[in-house]
């Protein structure tokens, strides 16, 4: 993934592109290259990118969702920039959030084996664990995968609030 480039200021991105909040579409105010007019759409995902949209600006891959938020707000963001839906390709402003790399990973897709997010099989039995201030709290053995997973969301919604993810 392209490392933050806070080398461009909002009034540059602005004047190169244009940002449709309602779509997360950039589009290009002026001519960039030979292949490329005013009012094309900038930008495209490849290999590499871990899927996100990213576009080319003063020679440097540039993460979409970043240009976005330094479109909308007029800054770089503090920190990572978290898709609400985990679609890394939805760059709708209202889709968009600042979050910390704690927060974006609470906001992560089911990876697990078991196919609920914080459980584990032990066994015949099922473990539930989730991980808050970069510690693993363990929550506890349960007979079922779905009391497992009933423990985790619940904590999910305690610790992680609006990043809480269980799905």
């Amino acid at each position: 993934m392209p490392k933050p480039n806070n080398d461009l200021t909002a009034a540059f991105v602005r004047k190169i592109l244009f940002y449709d909040p309602a779509t997360g579409v950039f589009t290009w105010r002026v001519r960039v290259s030979h292949n490329t007019r005013a009012g094309d759409v900038a930008g495209y995902t490849k290999p590499g990118n871990h899927g996100y949209f990213v576009i080319t600006v003063k020679n440097k891959v540039r993460l979409a969702h970043r240009l976005a938020w330094l479109y909308m707000t007029g800054k770089h963001p503090k920190h990572m920039i978290d898709h609400v839906d985990s679609d890394k390709t939805n760059n709708k402003w209202e889709n968009l959030r600042e979050a910390t790399h704690a927060q974006n990973n609470c906001n992560s897709k089911v990876r697990a084996k078991s196919g609920a997010k914080g459980v584990q099989q032990h066994y015949n039995k099922w473990t539930a664990k989730i991980t808050v201030d970069s510690r693993p709290r363990y929550l506890g053995l349960f007979e079922t995968k779905e009391l497992a997973a009933a423990a985790y969301a619940a904590a999910a919604k305690k610790y992680h609030g609006e990043f809480a993810r269980i799905e």
